[in-house]
């Protein structure tokens, strides 16, 4: 059984391999997800390069994208024959390309099928199932039609879903305008948890502090997220001695940099380009003194032919001072 009490949400173009390790050194505990993977992708591409992970990765979960039973079942064996803790379906995507796939959040108009593809991976794997939507979409909005949904859904064999608190529009917004314009509506993820207490409700959307977290682990089974464990992703080291009980201490900015090294330098060998791994920590230093210089020495020099372990060694000697306190972390603190 895996601990879902606080995950990092999948996030294209970002949860990547790379980022995951990164993440991980940061806790020990929360649970990783992977971007959004299709099924076509899964079945037909390069599996080295699309589902390949550290194994310091653990406790990690694919998310595919699709809405065909039969290729999900497939890709489900896959996902374990690969090793994953968890397969979790998209049912949240809004982007026009995922619609057009017939995935994603369009997928909310269509409970049955929904329904149908959970129970395929359910009886293809001993892997959790899980299910990652929003609390509606366009004018199908109603509390009603959400819990009708999930009721449904949980008949497949899901237990755990993974609510988004905000509602999509399939047309109009743009997927990043869908992350910010609808409001946030915790109440109706708090009323599913109070209507269906025997499953795992995760609440996703707008969580920026340990104190959010704490504050909805009160009505909910867990929390997921999102953007701010990549902008602002220090105040994560904060997490396993506050919600899962250890006594280690958190370590330092240095320290991370320094627990990922030994790992750039092993991407370096099998010819990782070094700022696909570097991206991911620009925001490592967000709200100390001397950020602006450790993100614009890596954003230069990473990306030159033959960067190195040296880029990384280089940038830490900027005066960063470490003296933020984790508890105050925030994304709205950056100087």
């Amino acid at each position: 059984m895996l601990n879902r009490l606080i995950s990092i949400a999948p996030m294209l173009d970002w949860t990547d391999r790379h980022c995951r390790f990164f993440l991980r050194l940061l806790s020990r505990r929360i649970v990783l997800y992977t971007e959004m993977t299709t099924t076509g992708a899964v079945l037909h591409g390069d599996r080295q390069r699309i589902l390949a992970y550290d194994p310091a990765e653990h406790p990690l979960a694919l998310q595919l994208g699709g809405s065909d039973p039969d290729e999900l079942a497939q890709c489900a064996r896959i996902a374990a024959d690969w090793g994953y803790d968890e397969v979790n379906l998209n049912v949240g995507c809004p982007s026009d390309r995922v619609q057009s796939g017939r995935f994603g959040a369009c997928l909310m108009a269509e409970p049955a099928l929904v329904t149908e593809c959970v129970a395929a991976m359910r009886a293809a794997v001993e892997l959790p199932i899980t299910v990652k939507t929003r609390i509606g979409i366009d004018r199908r909005d109603s509390y009603e039609e959400l819990a009708d949904f999930v009721g449904q859904i949980a008949t497949g064999g899901c237990q755990v879903f993974i609510i988004h608190a905000r509602k999509a529009w399939l047309q109009g917004l743009s997927p990043r305008e869908n992350r910010e314009i609808p409001p946030l509506r915790y109440g109706v993820v708090h009323r599913l948890k109070q209507d269906f207490p025997g499953l795992t409700i995760v609440l996703n959307g707008g969580l920026r502090t340990l104190d959010q977290i704490a504050e909805q682990l009160r009505q909910v089974d867990g929390v997921m997220i999102g953007r701010a464990a990549y902008e602002n992703p220090y105040w994560l080291a904060g997490v396993d001695a506050r919600f899962f009980g250890s006594d280690a201490p958190p370590p330092s900015r240095h320290q991370i940099i320094e627990a990922l090294l030994p790992y750039i330098e092993r991407q370096l060998r099998q010819g990782t380009p070094l700022h696909c791994i570097t991206r991911h920590t620009l925001g490592l230093f967000h709200g100390v003194p001397g950020a602006r210089a450790w993100r614009r020495t890596l954003s230069e020099r990473a990306c030159r032919r033959g960067a190195g372990v040296k880029v990384v060694e280089g940038a830490c000697n900027w005066p960063l001072q470490e003296g933020q306190d984790i508890q105050s972390c925030s994304i709205h603190s950056d100087r």
